[in-house]
């Protein structure tokens, strides 16, 4: 169901020029430029209007680029944080806990918060479109468009790797809108990605466009417009997991957009970004000064994606060297790429829910074990105010009071198949 409102009025701008144009539709790129750049939204609306709680996400709707919005969507929550804290010897540390969990105001069915992603980039959307949207996804960003393309009849076709279907778990049969190919076993999220490439060249299929897509990135900032307005500051620190960088990315330019606000302080959030050993391009990346990843094999990376806890930190192609992309976001805060192993992470989300009363997914255990070695270390002041983004959670207690569904590919295809090959597969999926 959608609801009716007055879009906020934005124009899009080139990170790499500052030239500025009109969003025609589902622009992507800049037009007429040929250096790759990410491209950002520039809101008419200087300062953050904020919205009614019971609009969920779109609460925040004066900084996010949508045409509509979709009933069913749950903001992030912030909260100070008191067990974790103290046990961390942190004064200021602000939990911002995208996931399911009632007792706390979070209501993500999916549990995770890309949620924040779907329900703008679906928002975009112009209502009277009538292609195929196609995501590319190591698990939960499939669940969540998912779930929200289903309950809003928006066809979808989802490309994962069929060692990562076990994350597209359901609590109610999802609308026939919605389709799941999948790249075969011993693939990996670069080869999901392959693959959606392939099918959104084919007439009638809509590419989401992940970082590239405005919506996303602003959907995903919400989490620190919730931080802020919470705190009634800029926090100092910024902790999170990534795998592409995009919500790193997004942080950033949520922060950018704050400082013109004038109302949060003036400073800039240092990005704290963690990966799972062993698979660590942007570690390895940022620690060499290179603006472009040190590419290994493709042999090489993909078996240390299928070692990481964390699969969904498993993108071999990530928007770090772009321009707008995690080098500059990190550069400009005078951030760090930290680490964390499989045996810290699992240790971290024990101490998690231990203290804080609830389950959270690995990437999130990422970047509690990333922060906890900071402090061990002594690199951090613990009267800092620290942004700590819990990306998933409640996993485990959702899945306590339903019943669960499971979508199973239609199709299981090679990353290299042909497009004319793919595109007579999918005349029969709708």
């Amino acid at each position: 169901m959608l609801k009716e409102f007055v879009p906020t009025r934005y124009q899009l701008m080139s990170v790499k020029t500052g030239k500025l144009f009109e969003d025609t539709g589902w622009l992507l790129d800049a037009p007429g430029e040929v250096e790759p750049t990410l491209i950002r939204a520039v809101y008419d609306c200087k300062q953050l209007q904020l919205g009614s709680e019971k609009d969920g996400l779109y609460q925040f709707s004066s900084w996010l680029p949508v045409r509509i919005k979709l009933e069913g969507s749950s903001a992030p929550v912030t909260y100070r944080s008191e067990k974790l804290g103290g046990l961390l010897g942190l004064e200021n540390l602000y939990i911002t806990f995208s996931g399911y969990w009632p007792e706390r105001g979070a209501f993500m069915n999916t549990c995770s918060f890309k949620e924040t992603e779907a329900y703008s980039v679906c928002g975009r959307l112009n209502p009277d479109h009538h292609k195929i949207l196609v995501v590319a996804s190591a698990g939960n960003t499939a669940r969540a468009f998912a779930r929200v393309c289903s309950e809003n009849h928006i066809p979808l076709l989802l490309c994962v790797p069929e060692d990562n279907i076990d994350a597209l778990w359901f609590d109610k049969q999802l609308n026939d809108c919605v389709r799941l190919i999948s790249t075969p076993s011993g693939s990996d999220y670069f080869d999901a990605i392959q693959l959606s490439n392939t099918a959104s060249s084919i007439e009638g299929f809509l590419a989401e466009g992940g970082a590239k897509n405005v919506a996303r990135r602003d959907g995903m900032s919400t989490t620190v417009l919730s931080a802020t307005s919470f705190i009634h500051e800029i926090p100092d620190y910024y902790f999170q997991a990534v795998g592409s960088g995009t919500g790193a990315i997004a942080a950033w330019e949520a922060n950018l957009r704050l400082l013109q606000d004038g109302r949060f302080g003036n400073r800039k959030m240092k990005l704290m970004v963690s990966q799972n050993i062993p698979f660590v391009p942007m570690f390895e990346a940022w620690e060499a000064g290179s603006r472009n990843l040190l590419m290994k094999d493709d042999e090489t990376a993909r078996h240390q994606t299928h070692q990481i806890m964390a699969k969904v930190l498993s993108n071999r192609r990530p928007p770090y060297g772009i321009y707008g992309g995690l080098f500059d976001a990190l550069s400009d805060t005078q951030g760090k790429v930290l680490l964390a192993d499989n045996t810290e992470t699992l240790e971290a989300m024990r101490l998690f829910e231990q203290y804080e009363g609830i389950d959270i997914h690995p990437a999130a255990g990422v970047a509690v074990a990333s922060l906890m070695k900071e402090i061990k270390e002594n690199r951090l002041d613990k009267k800092s105010i620290i942004m700590l983004n819990i990306t998933g959670g409640g996993e485990k207690l959702f899945m306590k009071k339903h019943d669960l569904y499971y979508l199973k590919p239609s199709l299981i295809v090679e990353s290299t198949i042909e497009k004319t090959k793919l595109e007579e597969q999918l005349k029969s999926l709708w």
